[in-house]
């Protein structure tokens, strides 16, 4: 038998073998005891305003890139129907990511920015609930980029959904936390999208 070393422990064993072990630093809230998937009660949570903002990145050829700034892709407007389709996504997070809990998402702001070799997307959402809205907002920026990909394929079927992460959120108990004030977290180092597009719903 193979000797565990001092301060580690044995992940949990159950009929089917080893079970989850929490990693360092905090548990995994939506799965139990036993291993299973569950849907985190937040009956006992305060009702605050929470915002959390996500970002995310489409890298597309340079005849994309001039396309998008001169109106030219074949399917039409391909940003404003990006941005209406990551306000949709938000609004339908827990239709799609089956433990997220329904809320009552009172503001989406989704901007899309045509760099030199991508969309650039950062997707704002905002309520006053009992759980966050980072999935809101991540799910956000996915179906906006999800969208530039479909509307770009025809000239670009090479398109790269990149970098999509949350980059701050505010409210609740756990207060506020942005990316760069994570010590030693590498992905802090690109800085957060400024966009100057935007759409809200």
């Amino acid at each position: 038998m193979t000797a565990i070393p001092p301060g580690d422990s044995p992940g949990r064993q159950g009929p089917e073998g080893p079970r989850h072990t929490a990693p360092p630093g905090g548990v995994l809230t939506h799965v139990d005891e036993t291993g299973a998937a569950r849907m985190v009660d937040v009956s006992a949570k305060d009702v605050t305003a929470r915002i959390a903002r996500a970002s995310g990145r489409v890298l597309v050829s340079p005849d994309v890139v001039a396309l998008l700034r001169g109106g030219g892709v074949p399917k039409g407007d391909a940003l404003a129907v990006a941005r209406i389709a990551g306000i949709m996504g938000a609004k339908r997070t827990p239709d799609l990511v089956p433990l997220c809990h329904p809320l009552a998402v009172s503001g989406v702001k989704v901007d899309l920015t045509v760099a030199d070799d991508a969309v650039e997307i950062a997707a704002t959402v905002k309520t006053t609930d009992r759980t966050g809205v980072e999935m809101e907002a991540l799910t956000a920026v996915s179906v906006a980029a999800l969208t530039v990909v479909d509307m770009v394929k025809a000239v670009d079927k090479g398109a790269v959904i990149t970098d999509v992460r949350v980059e701050e959120k505010s409210g609740g108990k756990s207060g506020t936390w942005s990316r760069g004030s994570t010590p030693g977290n590498p992905a802090s180092a690109r800085p957060a999208t400024a966009p100057d597009a935007g759409g809200a719903a």
